[in-house]
């Protein structure tokens, strides 16, 4: 049997980098509630994003983020506006966290090209009227559209909240079109490419904003222990706030390492599949070699003869929220493009150390498949 290769392996900072963070913690013995080191990442993170400290809310999760951006924007559901206009192409997250907030899912399609919603689309849309929320996911880390975002709600009055899940490279890369007054809620999971095994944060410029978002994660609290507003327990404890400063340490190297497999993913489909269609890094976020199938039946040939040879694979957003046994009586429009697109956009193995060995084998596979057609 060949050596098995995880569809993602990810590398955390070690032991030896936490401990100064670490032993900053059994000097203070604070553990949660914005602590020291929590607001220390708060503030380091702005400044990688080029803004002040004030636009960074961490949270206990990008799920709690989410939760959280939705509240302090849009409160919870109404009975007169009890639907979020949501992606049907996206992770379960994203629904979850708007049924969180009392809204029933509304889905919709995205676009073949950018795999986003189309607001100006959404704008013309029989069921705005009932609509109080709409969720722009930023699919695999490609970036939302800030502008767009902001002038859907100035011309609607209807609060958006960018779930921008592994989005972290892209908002760094450009966050003068990316980030701004619409919150956007970032996702630290160990799956992602900043990753603090589990942590997340809303990023917002609009400062009474961020300060509603704070209130939101913290049992609706804001100068009293009266709690004032819808909310959730959503903070994030000073242990994982170490891992992520400590990953900031080390972000650099762990970027550049995530290229450099990308950019070899990208050299080994050039010169043994150059009819397939790879998407990596940076059209989407590091963590993600994607391969684009022709067709469902493709990719399941595909994936069956990757697993006989010991490859681990993922649909990492299944087949669209639609085909999720919770999500499948949802209200929706026509999603065909979510429904040809989810199941042929196969995930490949990813890690920041993945070996040329691997992704030879790898590719050898795929294009086993290919020969046998």
């Amino acid at each position: 049997m060949k050596p098995f290769i995880p569809v993602f392996r990810p590398r955390l900072p070690d032991a030896e980098r936490l401990l100064p963070y670490l032993r900053r913690i059994d000097a203070s013995r604070i553990y949660a509630n914005w602590g020291p080191l929590t607001t220390e990442l708060e503030q380091r993170l702005a400044r990688t994003f080029g803004l002040s400290q004030p636009a960074v809310v961490s949270a206990s999760s990008g799920t709690a983020a989410l939760v959280g951006a939705m509240l302090a924007s849009a409160g919870r559901a109404t009975s007169a506006r009890p639907l979020a206009a949501v992606p049907a192409f996206t992770f379960v997250a994203t629904a979850i966290a708007v049924e969180q907030c009392g809204y029933r899912p509304y889905l919709l399609d995205v676009d073949p090209h950018d795999w986003s919603l189309d607001l100006e689309k959404l704008e013309r849309h029989p069921l705005l009227h009932q609509i109080g929320l709409v969720v722009v996911v930023a699919p695999f880390g490609r970036p939302a559209n800030q502008a767009a975002c902001r002038c859907f709600r100035e011309r609607t009055g209807i609060p958006v909240v960018i779930d921008g899940g592994g989005s972290f490279e892209a908002v760094c890369r450009n966050p003068g079109e990316t980030l701004g007054a619409i919150p956007t809620a970032l996702s630290f999971h160990a799956t992602k490419s900043f990753a603090m095994g589990e942590g997340g944060c809303v990023v917002t410029t609009d400062e009474p904003l961020a300060s509603d978002v704070a209130r939101a994660l913290n049992f609706g609290f804001e100068s009293s222990r009266n709690s004032v507003a819808a909310s959730i327990n959503g903070k994030l404890s000073e242990y994982h706030a170490a891992v992520g400063l400590a990953e900031l340490d080390q972000w650099t190297g762990t970027h550049n390492a995530f290229l450099d497999v990308a950019q070899q993913y990208r050299c080994a489909f050039a010169a043994s599949l150059p009819n397939h269609r790879l998407v990596v890094a940076p059209e989407v976020a590091s963590c993600y070699a994607l391969l684009e199938a022709e067709s469902a039946d493709a990719a399941t040939e595909i994936r069956r003869h990757l697993e006989e040879s010991n490859v681990d694979t993922r649909l990492w957003y299944g087949e669209g929220l639609q085909r999720h046994d919770c999500y499948r009586d949802l209200p929706r429009d026509s999603v065909d493009v979510t429904q040809s697109l989810a199941p042929r956009l196969i995930g490949l193995p990813m890690a920041c150390d993945l070996t040329a060995d691997a992704i030879e084998r790898i590719v050898a596979t795929i294009g086993e498949v290919a020969a046998d057609e």
